[in-house]
């Protein structure tokens, strides 16, 4: 059996020789064809854009914006020109959609904008020439008011509020928004809302960090607004203060007076009596004057009365003040007798005057009236996310 195997063996190399050996032979190495495919990536398409206002476009708004819509490319340059070539200054909006001058255009003007958009396809540049509308007559312009001064001061609970004179339409307020700026340094998260149809604020969603500096733009000169045309521009450039804020509380007639955080006095005050209570709620102190006269026998008749006050700090559109009461002093701290205002003795009252601020929080606990949106800057009067509500 083991020869059988072995023959078997024999017989195995013996067949398979043949072939090693025709392998030997062939020569060369055949070699085989293998087709490449080469993968060309498409051509980088080249930027594009679209202007306006339109070429030839007149009787524009004096506050139009250059509108960009670019694809394959961002905006590297922007040249407005009036019509003696004077450039005009202005920016980019911060997502690329239009150019902002920097201030309202002239009334009766013409322009020239001239736009390059780069992109890794290259470059593309589009001019568009337009006029701007003549002056409207007075009796077309909405006054507005933006109740900041440059070079001011201000409190921690500020906010930007800009006021019109008579109603804004709806349709008109997302608009006007759209052209009001507010830049802080350092920057601060904050939104816009309307207070009524005369009145849009914005707040930050906390108090302003101290040492904040504000650049505020109200730019609606010329900007339509329903079927009037806004009457200016106006801006201002103010910082924040101290952290310093006000706490009533009317079940121990006590206000503490906060500073960075440290309760630096606590002064006894008299509020409102039950038939003329004081809001309850957070505003700010609207406005400061260290002499003034109360009259309210315009709006009450004979039960009206007129009072010269020393001290008077504004809180509530609706005539809440803190203020000096010498009358009121022995009740201070014990009952309420005013008609809503915080009344505070003498030497408290200038004390105070002395230290507050325009924009400094106030807020009062524990009464039977609840304050009023609108009733004064009532924007710290709700949560952030009540705030930012629609």
């Amino acid at each position: 059996m083991a020869g059988i195997r072995i023959k078997c063996a024999v017989i195995a190399l013996a067949t398979l020789a043949p072939l090693a050996l025709s392998g030997c032979v062939t020569g060369e190495p055949r070699r085989v064809a293998v087709a490449l495919t080469e993968t060309v990536p498409p051509p980088t398409p080249e930027p594009t854009l679209e202007l306006t206002p339109a070429a030839g476009a007149k009787d524009v708004p004096a506050s139009t914006e250059i509108g960009v819509t670019a694809t394959n490319g961002t905006v590297s340059d922007a040249t407005v020109l009036d019509s003696d070539n004077n450039r005009v200054t202005g920016t980019m909006r911060a997502d690329g959609s239009s150019w902002v001058p920097d201030k309202t255009l002239e009334y009766g003007e013409s322009y020239t904008a001239t736009i390059t958009v780069t992109g890794d396809g290259g470059t593309a540049t589009k001019s568009t020439t337009f006029a701007i509308m003549a002056k409207p007559a007075t009796k077309q312009v909405k006054s507005t008011s933006l109740y900041l001064t440059s070079g001011k001061t201000y409190g921690v609970a500020m906010p930007v509020v800009v006021t019109f004179e008579s109603d804004v339409p709806d349709s008109a307020r997302a608009t006007i928004q759209r052209r009001l700026f507010v830049t802080s340094q350092p920057a601060q998260n904050g939104a816009w809302r309307w207070f009524g149809a005369r009145s849009v604020m914005y707040r930050p969603e906390t108090y302003w960090q101290p040492g904040t500096k504000l650049t505020v733009r109200s730019a609606l000169g010329g900007l339509p607004i329903g079927k009037m045309i806004g009457d200016t521009d106006r801006s201002a450039t103010v910082t924040i203060g101290r952290d310093f804020r006000i706490q009533i509380e009317n079940s121990n007639k006590r206000m503490s007076v906060v500073q960075n955080g440290q309760v630096i006095k606590t002064i006894p005050v008299s509020l409102g009596k039950a038939s003329t209570p004081s809001s309850s709620g957070t505003t700010v102190i609207i406005s400061k004057e260290a002499d003034t006269v109360f009259d309210t026998t315009l709006t009450d008749g004979p039960d009206g009365y007129r009072i010269a006050v020393k001290y008077a700090q504004r809180l509530t559109w609706g005539g809440e003040y803190i203020h000096s009461a010498p009358w009121s002093v022995g009740d201070q701290g014990r009952r309420n007798v005013s008609h809503g205002c915080v009344n505070v003795s003498p030497g408290n009252a200038s004390w105070l005057f002395s230290k507050t601020l325009i924009g400094d929080p106030v807020t009062t606990r524990g009464t039977t009236r609840k304050l009023a949106a609108g009733n004064g800057w009532t924007v710290w009067n709700m949560t952030w996310a009540e705030y930012t509500s629609s």
